[in-house]
């Protein structure tokens, strides 16, 4: 489906009007004790339907971030070639994941 340019400003004209249009909203009721209530309930309920797939997610992930924690430290410190030599498995981890455009 193609479209004039004519169309794709519009589309992005509308699209723009209606981001303003819902901040505005937003802006009229967050202080509402209502929102704020069905807010927090909304936000519970979705952090216990969840907490199970985010500690699994970080349990999978745990050497990786372990890695990748490192790796910022050491260059923090100008000491990579440490962490290198220290730590070559989480080198080579991060290596394999495609962190480095090695």
């Amino acid at each position: 489906m193609e479209f004039t340019d004519e169309q794709i400003h519009n589309i992005i004209e509308k699209h723009k009007d209606r981001l303003q249009k819902d901040r505005i909203k937003y802006d009229k009721i967050k202080d509402n004790e209502d929102f704020k209530a069905l807010n927090r309930q909304r936000a519970k309920a979705h952090y216990e339907k969840n907490k199970d797939k985010k500690a699994s997610l970080y349990l999978e992930n745990k050497e990786f971030l372990k890695a990748r924690n490192s790796y910022y430290y050491y260059l923090k410190k100008d000491k990579l070639d440490i962490y290198i030599d220290k730590f070559p498995e989480r080198h080579e981890l991060m290596k394999k994941k495609g962190y480095f455009n090695d």
